[in-house]
């Protein structure tokens, strides 16, 4: 059997995809099942060592992109975009999967356009609150469509569409070992998560430090702040807290792997984050959270993702154009030190979580490429 992905040049459909493969290889060795033989079809492999992990062969496959502003970009990527899918075609036919499962993105179209010529299944997953155009487009003729968000759901044929929540990789979910010792905080203060994105956001950074002077007097932070960020918070953390009596209280981390991620999910009392896939994490671990919408997301999803979400009251959406230091304390403060209400935030939260999400899919994809084996 063989299981093809393909997806767009993010986090938020990279990290899905390696969630599915999780539940695949566990279903066969819980089943005694043949393991499927997995592909990875994407302009780039975004983390070659969870593909090699997972055992998913990547198939480079560079094609261009339709920006939503005037670029002479667009007409050159037309091209380059035909020549991918001529060259999808190509490489499908030669390998023939079981089942396509797209993600979404750019990146995904030559493939999924080869898939549909090639009369082979298609099984398309949608993160976003708002589903983007090439999801729309494949979703109206794939076997089946999960969507995310439940709101989503009416973009997608009835009757080939549920709603299963987001994939969430094993060790984001399962209770891990506590950060505390190894960061060596203090066992009675509450843990505030600041989560930037896999690459960190300046505007976010800039944020929390100069918030970081009041959070410290009552808070433990911990600050993932992204590789290229890290050396410029520490060192201007040094300077603003030089005389401050708890400065210790503050971790900052360039990137927090999967495992660190779920530890310090587990402990934090409140997140403050984007509003990308980490929202469905943050829901999973039961937490409250400040949402920050990254401003120029791909079709404004991140503000759509972050509405969407804290109408079901486990969030509170902050505009980055609107935030100040003052703002965040002020509003985290709100969550913290109203016991009742961080309660029913909690409680929110874990009702919008579906933690078996990727499983759910799972099965599904493999009953499609059982399907088309016979």
């Amino acid at each position: 059997m063989k299981i093809l992905f393909t997806g767009g040049g993010s986090g938020g459909h990279f990290y899905p995809i390696i969630a599915i493969a999780e539940e695949l290889h566990a279903i066969s060795r819980d089943e005694r099942l043949i393991p499927p033989t997995l592909f990875f079809m994407a302009p780039d492999p975004y983390d070659p060592g969870l593909l090699f992990e997972n055992s998913i062969t990547f198939i480079s496959l560079p094609t261009g992109k339709f920006r939503r502003y005037f670029s002479l970009k667009n007409i050159t990527d037309i091209f380059r975009t035909a020549f991918a899918t001529i060259k999808a075609a190509t490489l499908i036919f030669r390998l023939y999967p079981d089942v396509v499962v797209g993600k979404g993105g750019f990146g995904s179209f030559p493939a999924l356009f080869a898939a549909r010529f090639w009369k082979i299944p298609i099984f398309i997953h949608e993160s976003d609150a708002v589903p983007g155009r090439v999801n729309r487009w494949a979703g109206k003729f794939a076997a089946r469509v999960a969507v995310s968000f439940e709101k989503a759901l009416s973009a997608f044929p009835k009757g080939r569409v549920a709603h299963t929540g987001n994939p969430i990789r094993r060790d984001l979910l399962s209770a891990a070992a506590s950060l505390r010792q190894e960061l060596s905080l203090e066992e009675e203060t509450q843990v505030i998560l600041v989560l930037g994105g896999s690459l960190g956001s300046a505007a976010l950074n800039e944020t929390v430090l100069q918030a970081l002077p009041e959070f410290l007097l009552t808070f433990e932070v911990i600050h993932q702040t992204g590789e290229e960020h890290l050396a410029d918070m520490q060192a201007r953390a040094e300077v603003i807290l030089q005389n401050h009596p708890f400065k210790r209280r503050y971790h900052s981390i360039g990137y927090l792997s999967t495992t660190q991620m779920g530890r310090a999910g587990r402990i934090a009392r409140l997140i403050i984050s984007r509003a990308g896939s980490t929202i469905f994490e943050i829901a999973a671990w039961g937490k409250p959270s400040l949402l920050v919408p990254f401003p120029v997301s791909s079709g404004d999803h991140q503000r759509e993702n972050a509405y969407a979400y804290a109408e079901h009251g486990a969030a509170v959406v902050l505009e980055e154009n609107n935030l100040t230091a003052s703002i965040l304390i002020h509003e985290a403060r709100k969550i913290l030190e109203d016991s009742g209400r961080h309660e029913e935030m909690s409680k929110r939260a874990s009702h919008f979580a579906k933690p078996d999400a990727a499983s759910v899919i799972a099965r599904e994809i493999l009953n499609i490429a059982l399907r088309h084996e016979k």
